[in-house]
């Protein structure tokens, strides 16, 4: 089921939010040195005032989340263990319910396993830039339009 994040799901999902990182880019992470105390901070500070934050719940437990601004996502996780079971699809899907006609969002070129995601799901790389600060990373900006794309089923 996908709802709205609410307070109680912060720990839940800040634990799934960092194991997704770490299993997608594990040498980014160790080398920005991130704690979860920063982590902490940083979704606090920044992700909750700055999106709508969605989550996918299974048997009452967050399995992944979503932060979408109008027709950007500008977060998608989906906890390690839960990779691969379509939770990060439904996800695409409900913020294409929100946004009918147009995706797009920025990944970490060193992001395989997202930018594979993103691709099969009908995302298509349109510039390569670098991240902002601290990170300074390469990273790649996907775009999606729906009006002759369906995403896979």
């Amino acid at each position: 089921m996908i709802r709205l994040y609410q307070p109680s799901d912060f720990d839940t999902v800040i634990r799934l939010w960092r194991r997704a990182r770490e299993a997608a880019v594990p040498e980014l992470i160790a080398r920005m040195g991130y704690s979860f105390e920063m982590d902490c901070r940083h979704f606090r500070e920044h992700v909750i005032p700055s999106c709508q934050l969605w989550v996918f719940e299974r048997e009452n437990k967050p399995v992944g989340f979503m932060g979408l601004k109008d027709d950007f996502i500008d977060h998608l996780y989906v906890d390690a263990d839960y990779h691969r079971q379509g939770f990060g699809r439904a996800l695409i899907q409900h913020a294409r319910a929100l946004s009918p006609h147009h995706l797009w969002l920025y990944t970490h070129v060193a992001n395989r396993m997202a930018r594979a995601f993103y691709e099969k799901n009908g995302f298509v790389a349109v510039k390569f830039g670098v991240s902002p600060a601290p990170e300074l990373e390469p990273d790649v900006e996907y775009h999606c339009y729906f009006d002759n794309i369906r995403l896979m089923q």
